[in-house]
């Protein structure tokens, strides 16, 4: 077969097939029009429609507002999930009634007549930018945001109400205690009990066995101002290893005959860092699967993470029991976190 003369006929042979160079530009497919723009009766419904969006969005924004107020965190996992729950709810509808209301506004009162335009060079002269504007106003026009004053209404209230939502918090907490000196340390101290969590009870050394993981918190974690905020810092992981299994430390005599322990929050973004595998050693974080050898100074082996677990420096008191040598010499937590050892 001969090749076709590709400047007349926009055909050539490729693998011994004839195909097509090049194809006519169809042009946009024939406009359907929508029930709306053939039914007075249902636009009058899309537009209360989008009209009840914006309004679920506005009672969204007042909810918010009244959960603020009505349903503080408090001190006690129950008060707070509640407050917790309360405030996101809210803040869904308001932000859904806005999204979807506008999406509404868009596919069901907008022009809908597919447009298109070819590409020129990104500067424009005068009479091309006069056209863009006017193009702008016809869009305007288009989606009737002029002629429906409930809706311009609607629209306006809730994107005007919508920032109350970020606000408010932000307002709320003007005189509240604003030092971030505080979370850079923990209740550990020299001396302090390393006992379980979350029963309270103290930890003997002997309690302890080869293989063996303990949820640690400080004794006298109950006597702290706030219980709860202490114990998020304070959290540690305790793991009693063969000492020969033990390859590095990050501070000398930081750990008692292979007991050694190290903060269970993960320096990545703060999950919670609990499972423990014995056979290698490693600390799994369940959120992004950072991973830690607790054998070699808890340093991570895998995933985000930048930087290893701190290390809580421990011993043993005269009746047995771990107790903290210090409070960490780092900061615990994901690692924007800044402080002088």
């Amino acid at each position: 077969m001969s090749t076709h003369d590709n400047t007349s006929h926009d055909l050539e042979v490729r693998d011994g097939h004839t195909a097509v160079d090049r194809f006519e530009d169809p042009g946009h497919p024939e406009h359907k029009p929508r029930l709306g723009d053939l039914d007075p009766k249902a636009n009058k419904k899309a537009e209360r429609q989008v009209l009840f969006l914006f309004g679920i969005s506005v009672l969204g924004t007042i909810g918010f507002v009244i959960a603020y107020f009505a349903l503080p965190p408090g001190e006690t996992p129950e008060s707070m999930r509640t407050s917790n729950l309360a405030l996101g709810g809210a803040l869904a509808f308001a932000l859904l009634g806005i999204g979807t209301g506008a999406i509404h506004w868009a596919k069901a009162l907008m022009n809908d007549h597919e447009k298109s335009e070819e590409r020129h060079l990104q500067a424009s002269d005068a009479e091309t930018r006069e056209a863009a504007v006017n193009a702008l106003k016809d869009g305007a026009d288009d989606s009737g945001i002029s002629r429906r004053g409930a809706l311009k209404g609607a629209v306006v209230t809730a994107v005007a109400l919508f920032p109350v939502t970020i606000a408010l918090p932000l307002i709320g907490n003007i005189g509240e205690d604003w030092d971030v000196s505080k979370l850079k340390h923990t209740m550990w101290k020299k001396g302090t009990k390393l006992a379980r969590d979350p029963s309270g009870r103290p930890i003997k050394a002997s309690d302890v066995t080869i293989g063996q993981v303990f949820h640690v918190i400080p004794e006298d974690l109950e006597e702290a101002e706030h219980p709860l905020d202490e114990k998020a810092k304070a959290v540690v992981l305790l793991v009693r290893l063969d000492p020969r299994d033990i390859k590095s430390e990050q501070g000398e005599g930081w750990s008692y005959d292979g007991i050694i322990a190290f903060s269970k929050i993960c320096t990545h973004v703060g999950c919670p860092v609990a499972l423990y595998e014995q056979q290698t050693h490693h600390l799994l974080c369940p959120c992004h699967q950072s991973t830690f050898d607790v054998a070699d100074g808890a340093r991570v082996v895998f995933g985000p993470a930048k930087r290893p677990l701190p290390q809580l420096p421990i011993t043993v008191d005269a009746e047995g029991y771990l107790i903290a040598q210090s409070d960490f010499l780092e900061p615990v937590g994901p690692s924007f976190w800044e402080r002088e050892k």
